[in-house]
């Protein structure tokens, strides 16, 4: 027998509409479903960007020194614990210690008179390779001056383009500030955005002869002093005929403290025989090795400076020595003091 008809009411089939409607209302929560999905979770942090992994407070103060023991060798191997640093008398915690030249800005600055033009142009390779032995994060800048100061390559970290601003324009003779380019190579640190831990080192090339400068050595070397920098000379002297034989012209009076005073070296390339010959190959390779390895024996220490000394006027900088054997070491502090910039 046939079953009984269902006394159930027959449900209406959907309207277009309907179905329309509800694929909507579908859509709309699949949607919500994938956007909460991708949402990070409320409680757990992003990670940090590389820039704010190595990113060092601006009001780290730091000062460059050097050790040496009884013969005048440079000391390696020293730690941060090996050092105490002071602030006006008062100790403050080293917060960053480096050996070495982690992180060095580096300015040429090349005397663009007749006498050494040529030179530095066949120098300029092996000059930059120096920057090359720097590590990353490094920067290197070129100045030539004459009368005045020109900066022809502001800081950069790409080293392929320094080269060409070692080609220096041949002109007539003309007077030479080196006391005043100097003065503006110091200067230049500050302008831009800078690392407050980097090195700064200051390859001054001339023939030594200063005859336009209105600033002072003393100037420089204290401008110098309290910004970090170090000057180190490379001085490629003038000869001139004296009594049947040549000698060479002497240099600006403290033309060879500007590396002395700051903590730099001075080298001397060239002799009379090399003067009288203008295609004389100076290879200034073994100086650039030197100041590379001097660098390299060097410490840097570093403390965040405090509230309460942000005030007005100059600070007193000193690093001790607390090794064991320290009285058999000699420590060179190449930054005495600094002057702190005026908050806004």
């Amino acid at each position: 027998m046939p079953p009984p008809p269902s006394t159930a009411p027959r449900r209406a089939l959907p309207t277009p509409k309907a179905r329309a409607l509800r694929l909507r209302i579908l859509l709309l929560t699949l949607l919500a479903h994938l956007c909460a999905a991708d949402a990070p979770a409320q409680d757990v942090p992003p990670p940090p960007s590389p820039e704010e992994v190595v990113r060092v407070s601006t009001d780290l103060v730091t000062v460059p020194v050097y050790v040496t023991d009884g013969g005048g060798r440079r000391v390696a191997g020293l730690g941060r614990e090996d050092f105490e640093v002071s602030e006006d008398g008062r100790r403050v915690e080293a917060a960053y210690f480096a050996a070495g030249a982690e992180r060095v800005a580096l300015l040429f600055l090349l005397d663009a008179s007749g006498s050494t033009r040529e030179i530095i142009t066949r120098q300029r390779e092996t000059a930059l390779a120096l920057f090359n032995r720097f590590g990353p994060g490094s920067r290197v800048a070129v100045m030539q001056f004459r009368e005045r100061p020109e900066l022809t390559l502001p800081f950069t970290a790409d080293a392929s383009r320094a080269p060409a601003a070692f080609l220096i324009e041949a002109l007539p003779d003309r007077r030479t500030a080196i006391f005043d380019a100097a003065l503006a190579a110091v200067r230049a640190f500050a302008a831009g955005p800078s690392h407050p831990a980097e090195r700064r080192i200051v390859v001054l090339i001339s023939d030594g002869l200063d005859t336009a400068s209105a600033a002072r050595a003393s100037t420089v070397v204290g401008e110098a002093e309290r910004a970090g920098v170090s000057f180190y000379v490379i001085h490629l002297p003038l000869y001139a005929p004296r009594e049947g034989r040549l000698v060479a012209r002497r240099p600006a009076k403290d033309f060879r403290a500007l590396a002395e005073k700051t903590g730099g070296q001075f080298f001397v390339v060239g002799d009379a025989r090399t003067s009288l010959d203008a295609h004389a190959a100076h290879d200034l390779g073994p100086v650039f090795r030197a100041i590379a390895e001097d660098l390299a024996g060097q410490y840097v220490l570093g403390y965040h400076a405090s509230e309460t000394s942000q005030g007005p006027g100059p600070r007193r900088l000193e690093v001790r020595l607390t090794a064991p054997n320290r009285r058999k070491l000699r420590l060179r502090q190449l930054r005495h003091g600094y002057r702190p910039e005026a908050r806004p």
